[in-house]
């Protein structure tokens, strides 16, 4: 009796870690990340190769953790600290502070009022194409 598997593609492992399918790519292509060719030349990768990973990742603090980024269907996820919010009449301007940068988001006032952000707070921004999401995290 044989003993199988569970073999998995590039985009399911890189959705189950919480990272881009670019980043899973590079981490197969540079050796980081052991994969099994297919006769037609795409990758498969055991699920057993990602629990070192996915224990890495539970061992983080939940604001550094990519674990609530498999709770959201946006996987361009970059946490930082908010730096300004400044509500005016139906728009709110949330600037966030991440690795030396800034990322600035407009969303509804009442969004704004409901998450509660305040200067200092981490916050994520949740890219999703052209707009920018602002999501609360709690340490």
């Amino acid at each position: 009796m044989a003993i199988t598997t569970e073999m998995l593609t590039p985009r399911e492992a890189a959705r189950m870690l919480g990272i881009s399918y670019p980043t899973i790519k590079q981490w197969i292509l540079t050796g980081k990340l052991k994969s099994a060719p297919t006769v037609g030349g795409h990758h498969r990768i055991a699920a057993s190769n990602l629990k070192p990973y996915l224990a890495n990742d539970k061992s983080k603090p939940a604001a550094e953790s990519r674990e609530r980024f498999r709770r959201v269907s946006g996987r361009n996820q970059i946490a930082g600290k908010v730096v300004s919010v400044r509500i005016e009449g139906l728009l709110a301007q949330i600037v966030l502070s991440i690795d030396g940068g800034h990322i600035t988001s407009i969303i509804t006032a009442d969004a704004a009022r409901e998450l509660g952000l305040k200067k200092g707070d981490t916050a994520a921004a949740l890219i999703k194409s052209t707009d920018v999401m602002i999501e609360r995290i709690d340490e």
